[in-house]
């Protein structure tokens, strides 16, 4: 087990490598090596986080900082006062402190235990005799190497001084967070088929299909099924719900919904509690109140829609005017036939009906039917006259 506190170090090796950032902002399997290893880090139990980044990369380095975690960072070159105040301020009990000189990876399932053991650029220093060395304004690189536990491939560390060993990780890093998931309950079908970034949570009980991919500030609850052929990003799957071969994108999708197969919910999107978001379904910016139905072929954008509404085959909301977005209202038990569109701005009331093909440019009353298409005519031989000879 590692200590409470890390001192992570992201140094400028542009000129070396001929890349435009850091090794340790270089992303693998979407995510930059420094996203694994502060995340994995964070699991492991350590919450506090002294980084040291060039002012040009710090706000990008500062994104891949968990946000459970305590950070402090320095664009200083030489951060000794700053590093002693951050050590200061640790726990009487911290004996040891994790320091991180360069760019490196922590695969803690994946420690190997035979064979020589190949040194990374971490250090395991003493709280106290790191402070007296900074107090000395000696070489910190000289104390780490001189006083310090090298950690190793042995201990799960691994140094990355190249794109291409970064990349030959990548098998990797998969490999060890989906053992970390199944160690806390997770069950993951097809280990090589799933990606899941080190930002994402996940509770006992998430059930991941081949093809599943998790990304950014993700958070899956128990029970949820992803997959199969599933992408999320930036989102929230409630308990027991499922997306199955779909898209959710920056949206909540509530316990007990199920979204897909070929959905696409995005941007603002709140979905309600047993709401079934069908095949070929596009949701944006809308919410859709518990136990609703968008089954098939529609789209709803900027809509505030009410529980148990229920909506047919190729329903749209026209909401864009080439100018402006406008929203549109459908109130609670209301009933909207199939290839209807609601022209926004408007209004559907509550218990409303809305018959099949119609075209609404007016706010239809709580209980009444609206009716807009037009009437039909029957011209009796047409077909006859109009037969190929």
């Amino acid at each position: 087990m590692l200590g409470p506190s890390a001192v992570i170090f992201v140094p400028d090796d542009t000129a070396k490598t001929g890349l435009p950032r850091p090794l340790m902002l270089q992303r693998v399997l979407g995510a930059p090596l420094l996203a694994w290893l502060a995340n994995t880090l964070l699991e492991d139990g350590v919450a506090r986080f002294f980084l040291v980044c060039r002012e040009d990369f710090s706000a990008e380095a500062l994104a891949c900082m968990p946000e459970e975690a305590e950070v402090t960072v320095t664009r200083d070159s030489n951060p000794s006062d700053l590093l002693h105040v951050f050590l200061s301020t640790a726990e009487e009990s911290e004996r040891d402190v994790t320091v991180v000189a360069g760019p490196a990876v922590w695969l803690p399932s994946l420690a190997r235990h035979s064979g020589n053991p190949v040194p990374a650029c971490v250090f395991r220093a003493g709280r106290e005799a790191l402070m007296g060395a900074l107090d000395e304004q000696g070489s910190l690189s000289r104390f780490l190497k001189e006083n310090c536990a090298v950690l190793s491939d042995y201990d799960g560390f691994y140094s990355v001084d190249s794109v291409a060993a970064a990349m030959e990780l990548a098998p990797m890093l998969r490999r060890d967070r989906v053992l970390r998931l199944v160690r806390q309950g997770v069950e993951v079908f097809d280990a090589d088929r799933c990606d899941v970034e080190p930002s994402v949570r996940l509770e006992e009980g998430v059930r991941l299909l081949p093809g599943a991919i998790l990304r950014g500030n993700t958070i899956i609850r128990s029970k949820a099924v992803i997959g199969p052929w599933s992408l999320v990003e930036d989102s929230e799957i409630g308990e027991g719900a499922t997306v199955n071969a779909s898209q959710v994108c920056r949206s909540k999708i509530s316990a007990g919904a199920c979204v897909g197969p070929y959905a696409h919910v995005r941007d603002g999107a709140e979905i309600g509690r047993n709401v079934k978001i069908g095949n070929f379904v596009e949701i944006k910016n809308s919410s859709i109140g518990e136990n609703g139905f968008v089954s098939h072929l529609s789209y709803l954008g900027d809509a505030d829609v009410g529980e148990n509404c229920n909506f047919g085959c190729g329903t749209a909301t026209v909401n864009f005017d080439r100018v402006e977005k406008h929203r549109t209202t459908v109130e609670k038990d209301a009933f909207i036939g199939c290839h209807t569109a609601l022209v926004a701005p408007v209004t559907v009331g509550e218990g409303a009906y809305v018959a099949a093909g119609s075209v609404i440019t007016e706010d239809v009353p709580a209980n009444a039917l609206a009716i807009g298409r037009a009437r039909q005519s029957n011209k009796r031989d047409w077909a006859a006259k109009h037969k190929k000879p």
